[in-house]
């Protein structure tokens, strides 16, 4: 059997990065079950997304489990076709991802659970992907978000360790007709698309309770980011 040299030296980088994860002692409190988080970094100007989005529209529809997550990168913009969702901190989070698994920033590519990375299309390896997250999800404190009006109400709950929150505004539903770029004479159809991401500050261990104003968008999730960037709580409305 012969294996490509890339497939086993990315395979090596994710059983080691895996393996280097210190363990959480998480307390009762946070042993609620939460959604595996799915981080698509997407543009309506790349050809090889659709495929990419189409999987996340499936993921959205069909499926509790997880919190998918459209982010719409800026670097294509300037390729034939501008992005209405593009946002430069999609674009910065998905740097700081590419530096961190050092594979740098393509689209599609999904993130799971901030933990491994993929190509956003490929099916036969982000499925399974999902299903490790869960088996090793650790969720450090239970969270909850409440909307009164145009505000919100955060409660993290108390646990063991220390990360950053951040606040996630996304729309529920576009249709896009493209009419310049690779994707022309198309009309995309994308699910849960990321219109703003806010730090909310560090969490320390204590439990908190924050009252904010919505994002901007349709809907909302909070999201718990360890040191390490992996995802360690995460809630929607």
């Amino acid at each position: 059997m012969t294996i490509r040299l890339a497939s086993f030296r990315h395979a090596l980088h994710v059983a080691l990065l895996l393996a280097s994860f210190a363990p959480w002692a998480p307390s009762a409190a946070a042993t609620a079950e939460r959604p595996v988080v799915i981080e698509l970094f997407t543009s309506q100007g790349c050809s090889s997304c659709p495929p990419a989005n189409a999987y996340l529209n499936e993921m959205v529809r069909e499926r509790r489990d997880v919190l998918p997550l459209a982010f719409h990168v800026t670097y294509w913009d300037r390729l034939g076709w501008k992005d209405p969702f593009s946002l430069a901190a999609a674009t910065d989070r998905q740097a700081r991802y590419g530096s961190r698994f050092g594979d740098g920033s393509y689209t599609p590519e999904i993130v799971v659970d901030g933990i491994t990375s993929h190509v956003g299309s490929n099916r036969a390896e982000v499925g399974p992907a999902i299903d490790r997250a869960r088996g090793k999800s650790v969720t450090a404190a239970s969270m909850k978000l409440a909307r009164n009006g145009d505000r919100l109400t955060v409660d993290v709950g108390g646990g063991e360790g220390r990360g950053r929150l951040l606040l996630v505004g996304f729309d529920r539903r576009h249709e896009t007709a493209i009419r310049r770029g690779e994707n022309g004479g198309r009309t995309l159809e994308e699910l849960n698309v990321v219109r703003s991401v806010r730090s909310l500050g560090d969490w320390s261990g204590a439990a908190l309770r924050l009252s904010e104003p919505m994002p901007e968008g349709e809907d909302a999730a909070v999201l718990l980011e360890a040191p390490d960037g992996r995802i360690v709580g995460a809630a929607r409305l």
